[in-house]
This record gives structure tokens, C-alpha cells and sequence, in this order.
């Protein structure tokens, strides 16, 4: 073997030697590192003060269900302090020896061992003081809540012991309700000076509600005490004493058995003092609200008859003068009816209508010569009568209301019959006025549809003359001819002004076309033709038509500049 492979191998050797060493050394220190952090961990869950805890807790000399829990912690350190702690320690020895000589993979899992029993212990250990802590301050929760409520209790309890009148009938039992809840208190002091915190919160919670309950009903019962002891019976007296009086002063009242809901009331009255001496404030209230409105019922019903009184005494002499007046107006409307039937046809049943007025006052008349001598004789309540006065007020307003609108109708008639005696005037003179223009324009004669329809327009007028000339007049039927007078004679005025634009215009185009007329003979044609529909057959839109078309052939917009010319000229032409 050579002396240069030899060399090799010692180098290949000391390197391999060298990367071992430094391994080693690494995975070593890494190992050493993590046993100082389990040092330091298990140095901090040492130097924990739970051993102090431990005996603060138990000098609260705890007992029952209280002290079996303490011990149930107290075991579990002392298995911590002991049991684990040693298997730490045995498990932290173990590293070291390991790690110092070398068998590093072992070290490893070595620590990991020990970190999974250090993880638990630090759980244990957090759990062991959490319950700890909880039993302490379990107790001195107890403590403060207790005075709480011990202080709501000794309030109650002076409360009652020095306005116990304001109670009424509840007193005896809120006397008892209190001495259970000093009873319940007891039992907790017991429980809790005896070292028994959890048990005794469940007395204190028992202890707690009743005393609130307590609370609230002694807020409650003094107010509805004072309802039923003072409130009610003053009221209830003031209503008899009311109801007596006014009987004495001749009131009647429609109510059969008044005294009765009287009595009614103070019975519902006692039975509420009755619940409210076993404290069933609840059902008290409610009773009281029912009688509260019973009671508002009973002075509304004096209070109705008072009023009634007044309204009756201020409106008698009112109402009958308004009947009166009905009536009066009534008979006069009657007579204009039958005056204005003569001359005109009434369309709108007014004398039915009026009749039914008469009715209508005639029973108010009756009923109320009925009401009287029982007021007279104070045998009906106020309130009946003035529910007869309201209503008697709504029909005659409905009636008067009624006889304007007929006696504004029948007036209106006249007037109505004047203003279409005018019309047909209008009409006429309109219709004289047509004809003469027509005649004035000088026309070979006059389109068979136009005489028609003139004539038309004519007899309208004329049936509308002799409808107004009957012996009773249908103004009904005038004003429907009147409007169609109307809207004929517009219609002709417009078929008249065509009428003669058409003509005028058919002579305008004529006389302009004659420049064209022996260089177009189709011009010439039209001209011919046109000149016959005027003259002949009187039909000069026709005639318009047939010249304007002709002459719009061989000249493009001369038929809109001679219409335009001669609707601004018209007076010109």
C-alpha cells in the first residue's frame, strides 16, 4: 500500500472523526439546552405558592360537600408535589446521563418523556388553583351577597314594623313571608360559618329571591291598599250621595237597578281586600283596574243625566221653533210647487221630495208633543231626550238643506226659461245673418247638403221656440235644444264660411289658370270642367278641387300662394 493512499485514509479517518465530534457536540448542546429550559420550568411550578393557598383554604375550616371538594384538590397536590415531581426529577437525571455519554437519539426521546410530564404537571397544577381559588372566593361572593340582601331584608323589616297600617290586610301575611326569609338566612349563616360555602349559596340564592320577591310586593300593596281603603269608598260614597240628590232633583235615569251597580262595586271591593290579605297582589291589581273603570262608569252615567239636563233646558224652546220653521217652509215650498207646475214640467219628483219632508216634520212633531209632558212630569231621562234633539237636528238640517236646493230649482226655472226666450232671439238673427252673407257672395245657386242641413238647423230653432211656447214648459227639453241650437248653428257657420271660400278661391284659381289655358290643354280641360261644377252643379269644392290640381301640375305652389293671398286679403276679395 502506498504511502499517499495511506495518508488518505488517516485524512478521510480524522474528517470523518472531526464531522462526528462536531455532531455530537452539536446534538448535545441542543439536548443540554432543552434540559435547562425543563430546569427552569420545573424551578417555576416549584416556587409556585400553592402550598400557601392550600392552607388559606383550609383555614376556612371547610366542611361538607365544600370540604370533600378542598381535599379532592389538596390530594391531587399532594400526588403533584410528590408522585410527579419525583418522576421529573428521575426522568431529568436520566437526561444528563444520557446526554454525557453521548447516546444522544436516546437524550432526545429522553426529554421529549420529560416534557409531556412537565406539560401535565403545569396543567395539574393550574387546575388544583383554579379550584382552590373558586372555593375562596365562593366564600366571599357569600359574604357580600348576604349583606346585600341582609341589608334589603332589615330594610323591609323596618318598613314594616313602622308603617305596618299601610299594608292593611296583607300585613299578617307579609309578617310571615319576612320571618321565613330571616329563617332561610339563618340557615345560611350556619352553613357558611360551618365552613360549607357551596351549600350555603343555594340557601342564599333561596334566601335572595324571596326577599325580592318580598321587596316588590311590599312596593306594590301599600298603593292598591290605598285604592281599596280610601280611594274606592270615598268615591263609591260620593256617588251615592250623588245619585240620592239627584233623584231628590227629579233626574230619571234609563239604568233599572243604578244602586245595585252600586253595590256590585263594594262587593268586587272586598273581595279584592280579602285577596289582598293572602297577598295575591296580582289578581288585586287587575281587580282594581276593573273597578276603577266600573267606578268611571258610574259617574259618567250621573255625569251623562247632568249634562243631558243642561243641553235639554238650552235647546226645547230651539228645537220646536226649528220645527216650526220646517214646517213653514215646507207648506211655502208646497204652494210654489204647485204654482210653478202650472207654467212648468218638473222632472226631479220635487213634490214627492217635499211631501217626504212633511212626513219626516210631521213625526218629529209628534214625538216630541210626546217627550213633553213626560219631561213635564220628570218620567223620562234627560239623556233620551236630548238623544231625540240630536237627532231631530240632523233630519230638519237634512231637510232644510233639501228645500233650498228644490227652491233654488224652481227659481232657476224661470230664469232658465228667459235665458232660452234670449237664445232663440240669438239663434235667429244668426240664422238671418248666414243667409244674407250668402246671398251677398251672389252664387249661381246653393249645394243640395247645405240647404239641407240649413233647413235643419232652421226647424231646431223652431221646435225650440214652440217647446218654449207650450203651456207648461219641459226646461229639460229647452236646454237640450238649446245646446243642439247651439252646436248646429256653429257647425253651419262653419259649413257656410266653406262654402263661400270654396267659391271664391274656385274663381281665383280660374282666372289665374287662363294664362295657361292655350298652352295646356289639360289646363284648359279643367278650366272647362271646373267652370261646370261651379255653375252647373253648385258643388264649388269640387270645382276647387279639379282647377287647383290642374293648375298645381304646369305650376308647383301656386295653389298654397293663392290661398294664402286671399286668407289674409278676405275683405279685399
Amino acid at each position: 500500500m502506498s504511502t499517499q493512499i495511506i495518508a488518505g485514509i488517516i485524512i478521510f479517518i480524522i474528517v470523518v472523526a472531526a464531522i462526528l465530534y462536531g455532531v455530537g457536540y452539536f446534538m448535545r448542546k441542543k439536548n443540554q439546552e432543552k434540559l435547562q429550559q425543563l430546569e427552569k420550568r420545573r424551578e417555576d411550578l416549584f416556587d409556585l405558592p400553592v402550598l400557601e393557598e392550600v392552607d388559606d383554604v383550609k383555614k376556612m375550616h371547610l366542611v361538607g360537600q365544600s370540604q370533600n371538594t378542598f381535599r379532592e384538590w389538596n390530594q391531587k397536590w399532594t400526588d403533584i408535589s410528590t408522585s410527579s415531581f419525583a418522576e421529573l426529577e428521575s426522568q431529568i437525571f436520566e437526561v444528563e446521563s444520557l446526554n454525557e455519554t453521548f447516546r444522544f437519539v436516546k437524550a432526545k426521546n429522553a426529554i421529549g418523556d420529560a416534557e409531556a410530564t412537565m406539560n401535565q404537571m403545569e396543567t395539574e397544577v393550574e387546575e388544583v388553583r383554579a379550584g382552590l381559588r373558586e372555593l375562596r372566593e365562593s366564600e366571599e361572593r357569600n359574604s357580600l351577597e348576604v349583606q346585600k340582601a341582609l341589608d334589603v331584608y332589615e330594610e323591609l323589616k323596618t318598613e314594616l314594623r313602622e308603617n305596618g297600617e299601610a299594608y292593611g290586610p296583607a300585613y299578617s301575611e307579609l309578617q310571615k313571608q319576612l320571618k321565613n326569609v330571616e329563617i332561610e338566612f339563618t340557615q345560611f349563616v350556619t352553613l357558611n360559618t360551618s365552613g360549607d360555602p357551596v351549600e350555603a349559596r343555594e340557601v342564599l340564592e333561596q334566601a335572595e329571591t324571596h326577599t325580592y320577591q318580598l321587596q316588590d310586593l311590599m312596593k306594590r300593596v301599600p298603593a292598591i291598599y290605598e285604592e281599596l281603603s280610601t280611594d274606592f269608598p270615598n268615591q263609591l260614597k260620593e256617588i251615592k250621595e250623588g245619585y240620592k240628590k239627584l233623584l231628590a232633583d227629579d233626574y230619571v235615569f234609563p239604568e233599572e237597578n243604578f244602586m245595585g251597580d252600586i253595590e256590585r262595586v263594594e262587593k268586587r271591593v272586598e273581595t279584592s281586600k280579602a285577596d289582598l290579605a293572602k297577598t295575591e297582589v296580582q289578581t288585586v291589581e287587575l281587580a282594581n283596574r276593573d273597578t276603577a273603570h266600573a267606578i268611571d262608569d258610574l259617574y259618567n252615567v250621573m255625569e251623562r243625566e247632568i249634562n243631558a239636563r243642561k243641553y235639554v233646558r238650552k235647546n226645547r224652546s230651539v228645537i220646536e221653533e226649528y220645527i216650526q220653521h220646517a214646517n213653514k217652509n215646507n207648506r211655502q215650498l208646497l204652494i210654489e210647487i204647485d204654482h210653478t207646475a202650472q207654467s212648468y214640467t218638473l222632472n226631479h219628483n220635487e213634490l214627492g221630495k217635499v211631501r217626504g219632508f212633511q212626513q219626516e216634520i210631521d213625526e218629529l212633531n209628534r214625538r216630541k208633543n210626546e217627550i213633553n209632558p213626560l219631561m213635564d212630569a220628570n218620567n223620562i231621562p234627560y239623556s233620551e231626550v236630548q238623544a231625540f234633539y240630536k237627532e231631530g237636528y240632523k233630519i230638519l238640517d237634512d231637510v232644510e238643506t233639501q228645500q233650498v236646493v228644490i227652491d233654488t230649482g224652481l227659481r232657476e226655472l224661470r230664469q232658465g226659461e228667459s235665458d232660452a226666450q234670449a237664445k232663440v232671439e240669438q239663434f235667429e238673427f244668426r240664422l238671418r245673418n248666414l243667409k244674407r252673407y250668402v246671398e251677398k257672395q251672389r252664387l249661381p245657386g246653393l249645394p243640395g247638403d247645405y240647404l239641407e242641413y240649413f233647413f235643419m238647423v232652421t226647424d231646431r230653432v223652431e221646435d225650440l221656440s214652440k217647446a218654449l211656447n207650450k203651456i207648461r214648459v219641459n226646461m229639460v227639453e229647452v236646454n237640450e235644444l238649446v245646446a243642439a241650437c247651439e252646436a248646429d248653428i256653429k257647425q253651419l257657420e262653419v259649413k257656410t264660411n266653406d262654402l263661400v271660400d270654396a267659391a271664391a278661391l274656385t274663381e281665383q284659381m280660374m282666372q289665374y289658370a287662363n294664362r295657361y289655358r292655350h298652352s295646356h290643354p289639360e289646363v284648359k280641360a279643367a278650366i272647362d270642367h271646373s267652370l261646370a261644377l261651379f255653375q252647373r252643379d253648385y258643388k264649388y269644392q269640387a270645382a276647387l278641387d279639379e282647377i287647383g290640381q290642374a293648375l298645381e301640375r304646369v305650376e308647383p305652389g301656386a295653389f298654397k300662394r293663392i290661398e294664402t293671398f286671399y286668407f289674409n286679403n278676405r275683405d279685399l276679395v
